[in-house]
């Protein structure tokens, strides 16, 4: 399956053709595509709105031409690549007309559709089966017109930005081909997250804007985002937040200190934290009541963590990996209890505890191992995958902890991994030969993002898809009674 790249205008197949290693057709104003398969409509357009300026780059989510709608897949995968270029990129509709638009009266009718720019070709030239990837660099907008002052030097520039995008066309080129999507079961939300997301979701409904939520609900930017357009402002710490207003606390939990700042400020609060987290609090606590020293496997820089050795910071000791836990002192090896971080690697959990126990044999733990059951499945469902796969992706944020450990599985059952926050992160080159993708999510990333990316790789090429793994979780955890009770 051979990536070709169409350019309708003889400037624009100048402007590429020794830029690029992918083959350049100049097509003129083709009446129909000239071949089958992955295609790239490469070339110059007319913004429809002043929110777009000359030079910027448009990549079509969609072309519309008359009553036809054709979708471009592979979008977010392109405009991500134009903007590791250095581009300024806008992903949206385009829109094919029969006419040169340059009237104010046409570009605002075709910009009230949703259309961010408009041209005379791409719509000839896309195929039906979501295989067409359309770059258009902006040449005129409704303030700086085609046959306007400066159209020259603006087709020149229009051109020379053109020429900026070709080692991002050549990555595409290069990412084309069939592919088998390996999705892992389960993957994305779990119970905790879902009530964290939910409890201030009910607040802002119950309440209204503004809610204040100190850190970010769970660690994942999207789901930040989302928020935040409805009214959710995040605070790093309580000082932040008015006095007297609402105070929503993290799902990673919280050291006391952080509630009795809020109490001082005449907050009304309301605890997101996870449960899972809430029981590994109440064993520090149980712990330290009993004065033994408390041995916390897991990361010090982590929130889940700081939460927790704030229950007994006299208490508890931080041990990061096996290698720390053959050296950690304690005052009495005879009282000694351990607890986890819910959102570490099984593996070296699991080390780093039979290397206290053997230690300390007098070792204390709880009955059951800290590690949340959605951890230890997410971990799981991605094993069986990476064994099959040629590359994992990991949809998840950079400062998701249990999303990094997915990676870490995967790279340990020797697959290539990759952790992105969505598919305009994953890099091109990444793709480039491989045939078998496996695709997960961390316990924070929203379950879109993995339908998203899915998209996405069918529109670099057929795709089979195929779901491994068959557990399903039905674990829910109550609402706090704050955003319950009406």
């Amino acid at each position: 399956m051979t990536a070709v790249v169409y350019t309708p205008l003889l400037a624009e197949w100048l402007a590429l053709r020794d830029e690029l290693a992918t083959w350049v057709i100049h097509t003129g104003r083709s009446k129909g595509r000239p071949t089958g398969g992955p295609a790239l409509v490469a070339g110059v357009a007319g913004a429809l709105t002043d929110g777009i300026s000359a030079g910027d780059v448009v990549v079509a989510t969609e072309v519309r031409h008359r009553q036809s709608v054709v979708p471009c897949r592979a979008a977010e995968l392109v405009a991500g690549e134009l903007r590791r270029l250095g581009l300024t990129v806008h992903a949206g509709p385009i829109v094919t007309t029969d006419h040169v638009v340059d009237s104010p009266r046409e570009r605002h009718e075709l910009a009230a559709s949703g259309a961010m720019a408009v041209d005379t070709e791409s719509g000839l030239l896309a195929g039906d089966d979501g295989l067409t990837v359309v770059v258009r660099v902006v040449v005129d907008t409704p303030s700086q017109r085609l046959r306007g002052i400066g159209m020259p030097r603006r087709g020149a520039q229009a051109l020379k930005q053109l020429r900026r995008t070709a080692p991002g066309i050549d990555a595409w080129a290069a990412a084309t081909g069939e592919r088998e999507l390996l999705l892992a079961t389960p993957r994305s939300f779990c119970a905790g997250v879902e009530r964290a997301i939910e409890t201030v979701e009910r607040a802002l409904e119950t309440f209204g804007a503004p809610v204040y939520v100190r850190r970010q609900i769970v660690h994942n930017r999207h789901v930040v985002g989302d928020l935040e357009r409805r009214g959710a402002v995040f605070v790093d710490e309580v000082d932040e937040v008015p006095e007297g207003s609402l105070l929503v606390l993290a799902a990673h939990g919280v050291a006391p200190a952080v509630r009795e700042q809020a109490t001082e400020r005449n907050l009304r609060v309301i605890d997101a934290t996870c449960p899972l987290v809430a029981k590994v609090h109440q064993e520090v606590r149980r712990y330290a009541a009993h004065d033994r020293t408390v041995l916390l496997i897991g990361h010090s820089d982590h929130e889940e963590v700081i939460g927790t050795v704030g229950e007994a910071p006299g208490h508890v000791i931080v041990v990061a990996n096996a290698a720390e836990a053959e050296t950690v002192e304690v005052p009495d090896p005879d009282n000694v209890g351990y607890a986890m971080q819910t959102t570490l690697a099984l593996e070296e959990a699991a080390e780093t505890a039979a290397v206290l126990r053997r230690r300390f044999p007098n070792l204390t733990g709880p009955r059951k191992d800290d590690i949340c059951y959605a951890t230890s499945n997410r971990q799981a469902g991605v094993r069986a995958i990476a064994e099959r796969s040629d590359l994992v992706v990991v949809l998840g944020s950079q400062n998701s902890s249990n999303s990094r450990r997915l990676v870490e599985v995967a790279e340990a059952a020797g697959t290539p991994a990759v952790l992105v926050d969505d598919a305009g992160e994953l890099t091109l080159d990444r793709l480039a030969g491989v045939r078998r993708v496996g695709i997960t999510a961390g316990a924070s990333a929203p379950p879109a993002l993995v339908d998203a990316l899915v998209h996405c790789l069918s529109g670099l090429g057929p795709t089979t898809l195929t779901e491994h793994g068959s557990l399903v979780e039905d674990v829910r955890f109550a609402l706090p009674k704050e955003v319950t009770q009406s």
